[in-house]
């Protein structure tokens, strides 16, 4: 996978560098320098006491968590321009989920101290990051909402719609996920059984609107699978 040159990347809509204004998405960019991950590589450990944020500039990062029976279940997606291990940063306390590399990616570290100041002297950042934190809550109770409004399905087919519009990679045959999703990760991300979730991807593999293989989900149809989610 390319990275995406950084310096003329459209940051995508919702990320927190998407939210700045230049002149404070610059000083933040070019805060400390830039550091590579390879997929697999993992950012932030789960339990650890570490109090730095990381930008991510360009790639895709998976956010996990493991729960007290053991169980890995993914949370989030995060892509370039997202703020991550934030939640430490400000309540000064362990970090709540792992955050692991999926994709080629560049990142920076900047340490507590450095987004204070930064924050104090950009007053507008500040308020963007409450932003980014309050849209991150609203999207768990979402997840809530639709999970006991909707079928699994309908739920699978949203998830779907929702990862293809934000991070889909144009192809001739639709919008290919650009990233490896496995049926368990997309489990955790819809709130169903994996084997209710292989039925329901099979079933919209037979409406003729997704094309599945290893680890891979192509939309072929998405005004289709947007119908599928009641979107």
């Amino acid at each position: 996978m390319r990275l995406v040159d950084v310096d003329t990347a459209t940051w995508a809509p919702g990320t927190y560098l998407h939210r700045l204004a230049p002149a404070a998405r610059d000083s933040l960019r070019g805060m400390t320098p830039r550091r590579r991950a390879e997929p697999g590589d993992v950012l932030i450990s789960q339990g650890a006491r570490e109090r730095h944020v990381i930008l991510l500039h360009a790639g895709i990062t998976k956010v996990t968590v493991l729960t007290s029976e053991g169980v890995e279940s993914l949370l989030a997606i995060r892509v370039g321009g997202d703020l991550i291990g934030e939640m430490s940063a400000l309540n000064d306390l362990p970090r709540s989920a792992t955050a692991t590399a999926c994709t080629p990616m560049t990142y920076s570290v900047i340490g507590r101290g450095q987004l204070q100041a930064f924050l104090e002297q950009q007053p507008s950042a500040a308020l963007a990051l409450a932003g980014m934190v309050a849209d991150r809550l609203r999207w768990a109770n979402q997840f809530r909402v639709d999970f006991t409004a909707y079928s699994a399905k309908v739920r699978v087919a949203r998830v779907l719609v929702k990862i293809a519009l934000a991070y889909g990679r144009r192809t001739p045959t639709g919008l290919e996920i650009g990233f490896e999703l496995t049926q368990s990760e997309l489990a955790s991300l819809c709130g169903a059984a994996e084997v209710t979730v292989q039925k329901s991807l099979r079933d919209l593999r037979r409406a003729g609107l997704i094309v599945t293989g290893y680890r891979t989900v192509t939309v072929v149809e998405l005004d289709g699978l947007q119908q599928a989610a009641e979107l």
